[in-house]
């Protein structure tokens, strides 16, 4: 469960104070999906790294499964990103020097728990998202839709109970659209 308790997020550019998120407060229930709406430069981005642990507000709480993520020590929080919550960004964000299947492991590199059975679950994730034949190509040689299934199957890999997904179907056809959001 997500709760965001009065959460405030300010930028001052020069003498200008930017309200990017201004008070906000909501409760996400487990298994929910929920989209957030509002026009370019309304604050969308900025509210997911605050509940994602990647931007410190200004005031304002946010829990998750309980757990106020603003006032546990950092290296708790990285562990909590790692274990629960996974990240699809506006823009591919992949590794150039590293291939689709490595980018997609990416993830698991920071994970205390493995199984060894990662590979073969990135694999199958390439297969979900329709890209198994790149696995060894290089972000350079994808186009803009496969480098979104590779960031895709990438936020997948550790099975996060949370998905904080920024326009995660802006580069991808409708077909493969509805294929995606059925994950």
């Amino acid at each position: 469960m997500i709760e965001v308790l009065n959460l405030t997020k300010t930028y001052r550019i020069d003498s200008e104070v930017i309200k990017a998120v201004d008070n906000v407060s909501f409760t996400i229930g487990d298994g929910e999906f929920i989209s957030i709406l509002g026009h370019s430069g309304s604050g969308k981005t900025t509210l997911l790294s605050l509940i994602g642990g990647l931007t410190r507000p200004d005031s304002g709480t946010v829990r998750i499964d309980g757990t106020d993520i603003w006032q546990i020590p950092d290296d708790e929080l990285a562990l909590l990103r790692n274990r629960k919550i996974n990240f699809i960004y506006q823009f591919s964000s992949l590794v150039p020097t590293l291939n689709v299947v490595e980018n997609v492991l990416l993830p698991t590199a920071f994970s205390k728990e493995r199984s060894g059975k990662e590979y073969d679950f990135a694999l199958e994730l390439l297969e979900m998202v329709g890209i198994a034949d790149k696995e060894k190509a290089y972000p350079a040689q994808l186009s803009g839709g496969q480098q979104r299934r590779a960031a895709i199957a990438r936020a997948f890999v550790n099975n996060p109970s949370i998905i904080l997904a920024d326009e995660p179907t802006g580069d991808l056809d409708e077909e493969t659209e509805a294929e995606i959001m059925s994950l």
